[in-house]
């Protein structure tokens, strides 16, 4: 089966992934939905995401305010922005399609076993991805960050299939373009010091 993940230049590598030095997603398909069991209610998935997001936008304020690098400052300064977005995003989904039992509830209530901002999108632990940035350049951080980027998108494309509501499947498509974006900014941070 293909998937399409709407990438329009796909660069072959020679000695393929053998001959890659970065860092390597592992696993099977279904890797990164553990925090997402299928058997859950939208709301409930929704609120995971939410959760996530305030790791992530945790990671990145962090980052920014560790270097004196313009560039990356503003760069993680931005993806700061975006991940509130994103929760605001996922928030007005949320009381959108919340049932009554939800429906007054925040999403923080309803994942009270995963406090929102302890761990983002790729599942790290946002305090020990602080703690790994120690000392680290800026393109270290820039790899563990697309890194964590990448699964956000794979992630967000898995909810979308996985996603019951025709609306929530949209959301999730919008968010899966949007951490595109942050690759593409990350990678063209990378490109411009190469």
């Amino acid at each position: 089966m293909l998937i399409d993940a709407g990438l329009k230049d796909v660069i072959g590598m020679e000695g393929g992934i053998l001959a890659w030095k970065g860092l390597v997603a592992s696993g099977p398909p279904e890797a990164g939905m553990a925090y997402f069991p299928q058997e859950e209610r939208s709301e409930k998935l929704i609120a995971l995401a939410w959760a996530l997001e305030e790791g992530s936008r945790r990671f990145y304020a962090g980052v920014a305010g560790k270097t004196q690098d313009r560039d990356a400052v503003a760069l993680f300064q931005g993806l700061v922005s975006a991940e509130e977005q994103h929760k605001s995003t996922l928030l007005k989904l949320f009381h959108e399609i919340a049932h009554d039992a939800y429906a007054s509830k925040s999403p923080e209530a309803l994942v009270p076993d995963r406090p929102a901002g302890e761990i983002m999108e790729g599942g790290m632990r946002v305090d020990e991805a602080l703690a790994w940035t120690a000392g680290k350049n800026i393109a270290d951080i820039l790899d563990l960050s697309i890194a964590l980027e990448s699964n956000a998108f794979d992630l967000y494309m898995k909810m979308e299939r996985a996603a019951g509501e025709e609306h929530s499947k949209q959301v999730f498509h919008a968010l899966s373009e949007e951490e595109r974006q942050h690759l593409n900014r990350m990678t063209l941070l990378i490109e411009k010091r190469a």
